[in-house]
């Protein structure tokens, strides 16, 4: 009698777990350093390397305004247990890293919906072997900081780095308080060159704040913050740092912040640091002119001037790169202005184009442009 063989198949379980890569459009002005630093994978060489594989690049600068592109971010769909189940580590302490890097990108505004009803993000650095070489160098020095004068959806900076972290830079928006500066006209829309180089000023600082400068925001607005909106509505109750009423009176005006900027000045320069003054307008001439990005600094201000030129080299770059063919006229040159001749601390005063041509005032309206012209201005900063 023949015996019965029983084969017995045993069916395991596959788990897969679903996954995509996080991609997104770039808009004219932006820079990839800027990218990177917003979504938090700048100083890893491994997100540079995994970002060209992504998108077949052969080099991480090569991108275009009107495409998409993939960041080395993964991006699950939260299974309602843990981040450790969701991706399928083991790893407690890499889970609680990844959650702090959602909960950053979130205070940031970068994904709207925490973390456990939704989407989780995995930056690739956390997950390969340039976390231990590199994140773990860092990250002490990863620090979060409110603060409140960016608004609510802005108000949280993480410091990157320190290459800031022995200058002090005074930020200037032109005009404010009883004075709106120059006024465009843009359909059935004013646009006042206060609230538009207010809200460059806001994105720059925070944008230095980052890199671990000092900033004093000497022109302030207690309830603007860094706004997205294109038309950003004119009001009047700016303020001098850090709470002074703003004369009517002009001469009163620029002497109210010049005085307030040297007397920060004195006070901070046994601290021995680097003290440095931007001054931000938009200009006002014909409307069918347009008007590059100039710079003026003191003809007796060889710091000035060499973070002047610095500014505009940054800015030309800029131009070759998003805006091929079209060229950039932005000169430097010295000028006899009270800010730049009454203030004590190396001064660049910046006209950023003009208010009244159709072509410059989309450097002001969008909100992508106003965020392209602080992160080219902070990458000029960094350089200098």
């Amino acid at each position: 009698m023949k015996k019965s063989i029983i084969v017995i198949f045993f069916i395991l379980p596959i788990i897969l777990i679903a996954q995509k890569q996080l991609k997104i459009p770039v808009v004219k002005g932006d820079m990839l350093i800027a990218i990177f630093n917003k979504y938090q994978l700048s100083n890893f060489s491994c997100n540079d390397a995994q970002f060209c594989k992504l998108n077949n690049l052969k080099q991480k600068e090569l991108i275009l305004a009107g495409k998409s592109y993939f960041l080395p971010i993964k991006v699950y769909q939260y299974n309602g247990n843990s981040i450790r189940s969701t991706i399928g580590i083991n790893d407690f302490e890499l889970a609680k890293k990844i959650e702090s890097y959602n909960k950053t990108v979130q205070n940031n505004s970068l994904k709207m919906d925490n973390f456990k009803k939704g989407e989780l993000w995995v930056p690739f650095h956390l997950t390969n072997s340039c976390f231990i070489k590199n994140f773990e160098l860092r990250i002490e020095k990863k620090t979060l900081k409110d603060y409140p004068i960016f608004g609510k959806a802005h108000q949280s900076v993480t410091i990157i780095d320190d290459k800031l972290k022995n200058s002090i830079y005074y930020l200037v928006s032109g005009h404010g308080g009883p004075d709106p500066g120059a006024i465009g006209n843009y359909g059935n829309q004013s646009l006042c060159e206060d609230e538009y180089s207010y809200d460059i000023t806001l994105r720059l600082a925070k944008n230095l704040l980052a890199h671990n400068a000092t900033v004093y925001l000497i022109i302030r607005d207690t309830n603007d913050g860094i706004r997205s909106n294109d038309i950003l509505p004119c009001d009047k109750d700016e303020i001098c740092w850090k709470n002074q009423v703003i004369p009517l009176n002009q001469k009163q005006r620029l002497k109210q912040r010049s005085d307030m900027v040297n007397s920060l000045y004195l006070k901070n320069k046994p601290a021995n640091k680097n003290q440095y003054m931007i001054v931000i307008h938009i200009d006002s001439q014909s409307k069918s002119k347009r008007a590059d990005m100039f710079f003026y600094h003191h003809s007796n201000s060889k710091h000035g001037k060499k973070l002047a030129n610095q500014l505009q080299k940054t800015i030309k770059e800029n131009y070759k790169i998003y805006q091929k063919g079209r060229g950039y006229s932005g000169k430097v040159t010295t000028r006899n202005l009270h800010m730049v001749r009454e203030s004590h601390p190396a001064t660049v005063y910046i006209e950023l184009g003009n208010i009244m041509n159709p072509q410059d005032q989309k450097r002001f309206v969008l909100k992508s442009n106003r965020q392209a012209v602080a992160d080219w201005l902070t990458h000029g900063i960094l350089e200098n």
